[in-house]
């Protein structure tokens, strides 16, 4: 997937004020609108002057581009990390993914999928509007699902300034994390969305939890999964082994000849839950080093009196 320099479509340096983006896009259009252009390739041109001012024409999508673009060059090749678009808060207003296919793959794959507005209704001759919904992605450490926290979390939040350019805000909530809260499950805070209109009540702020990459758990849904070291005598003789988890100590046995990569089930010890995950342990056969005289004389010993050959049949 190519990068695309908004600004250069439009022909906009990266300050511009929205006013000064509003004028070249209407000026573009004049120059390359199907109906009245005889420039070459017109629709093509068109289309990309349309996707360019999508973005910047909105305060939320084009301080996402800000951050997410810097320092990449146009038609350079391009990939978004995953967790680009961590702690920014979105509102529902946006494109759905059919609408966001008529744009660039590279438009798709940034804000293809940010919700639509609610609708409005009448009230005794009025329009009262409820809130948008707002979004945000949020990574919690996973030690959080086990026991449930509180925990303080700044958003970054897109506004327009007096002059007509985005900036960022910063806020900051208190969040009940619950005990067992699960990848890509959503926390609603009530009332923290957008503002209602004529009288209307606030959307809801919704925070889509993901976790923060952990050096020994890897979550899939309420599953846990581990690699679990062991001694070639515990996985040759067979053993009970204690392994550490976030909500404290659990006894695992080990089979007698085990090797590594076979994979251990224990039943409901993964993120709690109704029913609670399974942790799935992936044995991995760790030789001591031969750095010692001692060690030495060991292997030496095995391989002495040990009739194994790891190659045979293969």
């Amino acid at each position: 997937m190519q990068y695309k320099d908004y600004y250069a479509v439009l022909g906009v340096p990266r300050d511009a004020t929205a006013e000064d983006i509003k004028k070249a896009f209407r000026r573009l259009a004049r120059k390359y609108h199907p109906d009245v252009s005889k420039e070459k390739d017109a629709e093509l041109h068109m289309k990309e002057v349309n996707e360019a001012y999508a973005v910047l024409s909105d305060p939320e999508k084009r301080a996402a581009y800000d951050q997410l673009g810097q320092g990449y060059r146009p038609g350079e090749e391009f990939r978004p990390p995953p967790d680009w678009d961590a702690g920014f808060e979105f509102s529902a207003h946006g494109f759905s993914p059919h609408e966001a296919a008529d744009f660039s793959e590279f438009f798709s794959q940034l804000f293809g999928g940010l919700g639509g507005a609610r609708g409005f209704r009448a009230t005794g001759g009025t329009y009262r509007s409820q809130g948008e919904d707002h979004h945000a992605k949020v990574y919690l450490d996973i030690e959080d699902a086990f026991a449930g926290a509180t925990r303080q979390i700044s958003l970054r939040v897109p506004r327009m300034d007096a002059q007509g350019r985005v900036s960022l805000d910063t806020r900051t909530l208190n969040v009940k994390i619950p005990r067992g809260v699960r990848e890509g499950q959503i926390i609603r805070l009530a009332g923290q969305g957008g503002p209602g209109l004529g009288g209307g009540v606030p959307g809801d702020l919704l925070l889509e939890v993901h976790f923060k990459p952990h050096p020994r758990f890897r979550p899939d849904g309420r599953d846990l999964h581990m690699t679990l070291p062991v001694a070639p005598w515990e996985a040759a003789l067979g053993s009970v082994v204690a392994v550490d988890l976030p909500g404290g100590p659990v006894k695992v046995r080990i089979p007698p000849g085990a090797q590594s990569g076979k994979q251990l089930r224990v039943r409901g010890k993964g993120i709690p839950g109704e029913p609670a995950g399974d942790l799935l342990l992936e044995v991995q056969v760790v030789l001591p080093p031969a750095d010692t005289p001692k060690a030495r004389e060991f292997y030496e010993r095995m391989a002495r009196e040990l009739a194994f050959d790891p190659r045979q049949g293969s």
